[in-house]
């Protein structure tokens, strides 16, 4: 991973417009992820097969659950300036009318459930800057799935964001099931996901 260090300030303001110039710019090869984790632009590498084949397993499931005028958006940015973050979650589910139009990304506080995935080179980001910047945003569920957690591959969910920091709501190891509660009231078989 490579990153490029920018310093939003306190009030992040215009230095905020700065460096969501700086990520809109950012020349990545075909299939990075460059995201604002922060105040720092990173470039992730492409995922994995396995990574892709968890999201779309997923999303298969979530789509069996959601109210019709929601969808669910990979690779679509989430904006968290309180925490100098621009994030791309590996799936993001919010109301259509959100996503709908021109740019590249939404606020934080419209989105309902955001997923990240871990990687080797990623991990980190997401367990700790990421989960930070989502509960900080009041984003209502934030569910972790890391098969690179200590050789356990676990699925964790979070909830009820108070004051920058989630309550944990549910983990299990990939094989046990991890309920969505409502509005997606979604039992995950956490079996059927790639451990890798």
């Amino acid at each position: 991973m490579s990153a490029l260090t920018v310093d939003p300030g306190p009030g992040h303001g215009q230095d905020w417009d700065d460096l969501v110039r700086i990520w809109e710019e950012t020349d990545a090869p075909e299939g990075c992820k460059v995201e604002i984790i922060e105040g720092i632009v990173t470039v992730s590498p492409p995922p994995s097969k396995d990574h892709h084949t968890t999201a779309e397993l997923l999303q298969r499931r979530l789509y069996s659950v959601i109210p019709e005028d929601w969808g669910i958006y990979q690779t679509l940015g989430v904006s968290v300036p309180g925490r100098a973050g621009l994030y791309i979650p590996d799936l993001v589910v919010l109301p259509r009318a959100v996503a709908s139009g021109p740019g590249n990304r939404v606020p934080a506080e419209e989105v309902r459930l955001v997923v990240e995935i871990t990687s080797p080179a990623n991990a980190n980001h997401d367990r700790i800057g990421k989960a930070h910047g989502y509960a900080k945003a009041g984003i209502e569920l934030f569910l972790l799935l890391d098969p690179w957690h200590s050789g356990r591959p676990t699925a964790t969910l979070y909830g009820e964001p108070s004051d920058g920091t989630y309550r944990l709501l549910e983990a299990v190891e990939y094989g046990g099931t991890l309920t969505l509660p409502k509005p997606f009231g979604l039992d995950l078989d956490t079996g059927v996901l790639p451990a890798g």
